[in-house]
């Protein structure tokens, strides 16, 4: 398992991207604040285990590609640190709107939970984003990566269960001012740029 530093570290910053503005915050933001609590935690719980099902293909594909060719390791690495760095860019220069999103009819609990599911597993850049997040904290000899990364899946769905909860909680404060306050709205995308700028530095310094 890996060392309680680096999960603690991993949390962490897993913590911070799920306050990060995203379209998955973003949308269970607006859709606690329109049709309530139950409703946002039922667009979260949707999320999560679409996460679940993200973690599953990335650490049983990492996995295959791990054993069977170093060079696989630093081709992949490099692909993700660009993509990464194209994330930074976006949000550095994404407008600061008045207006985030808007308004969906109402739904039942069901639906809102089947919305939540869908959205996340049809989003490409989720598994992008793993691919190029999960494996930064992969140590050699700390265990078989496959149980490493499902650990690591683990940490992120709990810290997303946690942020976007919160999220949820508080959406008609945080909705309201994310939707009146342009100011805030470029101050969380210049966070948003320096963590991903970060975090493709951290993986073009990664060592197999």
């Amino acid at each position: 398992m890996p060392a309680f530093e680096t999960s603690t570290a991993f949390f962490s910053l897993s913590l911070l991207l799920g306050f990060s503005p995203g379209p998955d915050n973003l949308f269970v933001l607006m859709q606690s604040a329109t049709h309530g609590r139950k409703a946002g935690f039922c667009v979260v719980l949707g999320l999560c285990c679409g996460l679940l099902v993200h973690t599953a293909a990335v650490a049983l594909g990492l996995a295959a590609v791990f054993a069977a060719s170093p060079a696989a390791f630093t081709v992949l690495k490099f692909a993700g640190a660009a993509y990464l760095a194209y994330l930074a860019w976006q949000a550095w220069h994404a407008p600061a709107n008045a207006k985030l999103a808007q308004q969906a009819p109402p739904m039942n609990p069901w639906r809102m939970l089947a919305r939540g599911f869908i959205m996340n597993l049809t989003n490409p850049k989720v598994i992008f984003f793993f691919l190029a997040f999960l494996p930064q904290f992969v140590a050699s000899g700390r265990g078989a990566v496959v149980l490493q990364l499902c650990w690591f899946g683990f940490l992120f769905i709990l810290a997303t269960l946690v942020s976007f909860g919160l999220i949820t909680c508080f959406a008609a404060f945080l909705g309201a001012r994310l939707r009146s306050s342009p100011r805030m709205q470029r101050r969380l995308h210049r966070l948003t740029a320096i963590v991903f700028a970060g975090l493709a530095l951290r993986l073009v310094l990664a060592k197999a």
